[in-house]
């Protein structure tokens, strides 16, 4: 919803301020056909072509996975998004693969450097995220995939070299241990926190705010917003929301209907609002990554021969203002209509036939309580806090009689078991 968001406002502007996005001059166009068209028509009949698969693939996705898999669950919306990609884009990339060696020249050279550009990255986030939605590898492996995957592309393009491989893992070390240390002193941090009751006094700090739960989440919000600013999303993710998270739990479900995960609800707007944390100045990293490719001084481009002005910090903080307003506006809607979060949550929930529910138990269970008793020397007749010696004679007193329980099994009402035997027996009978 949030890209399709960005893409409307991306098409808006294009319409009403056409100066804002310009087309490509028409020097830079150096893809063409020998007959002078663009080849726009074979990239359109090429993309056309693709999302029909993707289409067809998600009316057959759930026959198709419940045959592989053998599950009885239907399947996710976001596994069908995600299959119907994958099955697109290698439509796609086969098509143009078959194009390029057989030399049939069915597809402009326009349609086949749009595809070999931007179907490998589509590959790769199937083998992320297609590989943990089919349950073939687990978060961690499926980043491990994603690198291989980044790799063995990398070497395909022969841009791969020991220099970057080398720069490659020496940032990966670093981001790993930047992130570990944060979660060692975050856990030492909420356990203290936790020992001194801290939770209460966050919670009671909230709980006499105006406005009950919504007041709460609309400063958690603010404060999120304004840390975003100065703070990484590691430190906040780790750090603050631990914190907040119990009081989430405690007041937002008066916000929610009846049954709703409310950690999943808060989970989903804080990340939501931690996106910003890229946008806004003065430490945004979508910022930072803009500023180091836009350029610094003023250039000739080399293929129109243009002078082209340089771009200022202040013009891109100007640029991200939009973005951010539409982050503040997406973090509002998740708040005012929950269902975008939640609708959808227990689709995949399989029913439960209580008539094939078998539970295994002890047939008996007394003697399975008399045989632990043996295991340990002791008897029904014979406690382990009987006092030891020679019975009392006759003049000193009796014998204290054994103890009628310990020697008689335990009725029914006494067996647990027992009892979860005659509730099933019972339920069974009602229907």
């Amino acid at each position: 919803l949030l890209v399709g968001v960005y893409a409307l406002f991306v098409i808006i502007v294009a319409i009403l301020r056409p100066s804002w996005v310009p087309a490509l001059p028409v020097e830079a166009r150096i893809y063409k056909e020998a007959n002078g068209s663009s080849g726009h028509r074979s990239l359109l009949l090429l993309m056309l072509i693709a999302a029909a698969a993707g289409i067809i693939w998600s009316q057959f996705h759930d026959g198709i996975m419940k045959s592989w898999t053998g599950r009885d669950t239907a399947a996710p919306g976001d596994e069908i998004v995600i299959m119907s990609m994958t099955v697109s884009s290698f439509t796609a990339l086969g098509l143009s693969l078959l194009n390029h060696a057989l030399k049939l020249n069915l597809l402009s050279r326009l349609s086949e450097r749009v595809t070999f550009v931007l179907i490998p990255p589509l590959i790769l986030i199937f083998l992320v995220l297609g590989t943990i939605f089919l349950g073939l590898a687990t978060p961690t492996e499926g980043g491990a995939m994603g690198a291989l995957g980044a790799f063995i592309m990398a070497l395909a393009k022969r841009k791969l070299s020991l220099s970057l491989l080398k720069q490659a893992l020496e940032n990966t070390t670093k981001l790993s241990c930047f992130v570990m240390f944060i979660l060692i002193g975050s856990t030492v941090f909420s356990f203290t926190f936790n020992a001194a009751d801290g939770s209460k006094w966050v919670e009671h700090l909230f709980d006499k705010m105006p406005g009950g739960a919504l007041g709460f989440l609309i400063v958690v919000n603010l404060l999120v917003f304004v840390l975003g600013m100065f703070i990484d999303f590691f430190e906040i993710a780790f750090i603050v929301v631990p914190l907040l998270a119990p009081v989430a739990e405690k007041l937002l479900p008066s916000l929610l209907p009846p049954g709703s995960d409310a950690l999943i609800w808060f989970g989903v707007i804080i990340a939501v609002n931690l996106q910003t944390s890229f946008l806004t100045p003065p430490f945004g990293f979508a910022l930072f990554y803009l500023r180091s490719v836009a350029a610094k001084t003023d250039y000739t481009d080399r293929v129109t021969q243009k002078r082209i002005p340089a771009v200022t910090t202040a013009q891109i903080y100007k640029g991200a203002i939009a973005f951010i307003i539409i982050q503040v506006i997406m973090v509002a809607a998740i708040i005012v209509w929950p269902k975008l979060v939640l609708s959808g949550l227990d689709s995949g929930t399989a029913a439960t036939n209580l008539d094939a529910v078998k539970i295994e138990m002890e047939e008996d269970y007394n003697k399975k309580e008399e045989d632990q008793n043996k295991l340990f020397g002791l008897t029904p007749d014979k406690k382990a806090d009987e006092p030891k010696g020679d019975a009392p004679k006759g003049g000193e007193g009796k014998a204290a009689s054994p103890n009628p329980a310990a020697q008689a099994p335990a009725p029914d009402d006494d067996d647990p078991m027992a009892a979860i035997k005659r509730a099933i027996a019972e339920e069974k009978k009602k229907k």
